[in-house]
């Protein structure tokens, strides 16, 4: 018996209103770079260049730097360019080097953090975007991709928390104490 081959529906025509792009964040100026819990988030492309299928981030992690353990009910895909950390999956810490490739998977408890004395640098991609735009809500305008945020004192950091756990949930994201 022959089977026939499946019909799959033609691809939609190119969108001429959607852009290339091409992000340099040591040399464009255009890039937000964001200070956040003492790391430096460079935002390379946005949910609004993929119409929302996607956002990239260029992530400065210092010695001793990263987030504290959270979770969200979107992809974040992690490539280390630079250095070595620590990868907090579901309670398993796992070390990562620089060519690595980390994926958690949505909604899954998880913290990274730079155990080593060198600065880390990765990229994160979110799936669906919308990361970015969270981090801009907490963060804080820096000059340059590797600027450290400014220091908080302890007003500034419990401002900066109750902000960012109003914030969470709009940006399906659950703030922990324990990845």
């Amino acid at each position: 018996m022959f089977e026939s081959t499946p019909q799959y529906p033609p691809l939609p025509a190119d969108d001429l209103q959607r852009n290339l792009t091409i992000a340099q964040p040591d040399k464009d100026q255009t890039l937000q770079h964001i200070g956040l819990v003492g790391d430096t988030y460079t935002l390379t492309v946005s949910g609004n260049e993929t119409n929302g299928r996607f956002c990239v981030i260029d992530m400065h992690i210092p010695p001793d730097g990263g987030p504290a353990p959270h979770r969200h009910d979107f992809e974040e895909t992690f490539i280390l360019l630079e250095g070595e950390m620590n990868a907090t999956f579901r309670g398993k810490k796992s070390v990562v080097r620089a060519g690595d490739t980390v994926n958690i998977p949505a909604n899954a408890p998880h913290q990274f953090h730079n155990a080593s004395s060198k600065p880390v640098r990765l990229l994160c991609i979110c799936s669906p975007s919308g990361q970015e735009d969270f981090f801009k809500q907490v963060g804080t305008p820096v000059a340059t991709r590797t600027t450290a945020p400014p220091k908080l004192d302890a007003e500034q950091q419990q401002q900066f928390m109750e902000k960012a756990k109003a914030l969470a949930p709009k940006y399906r994201t659950e703030l922990l104490t324990e990845a």
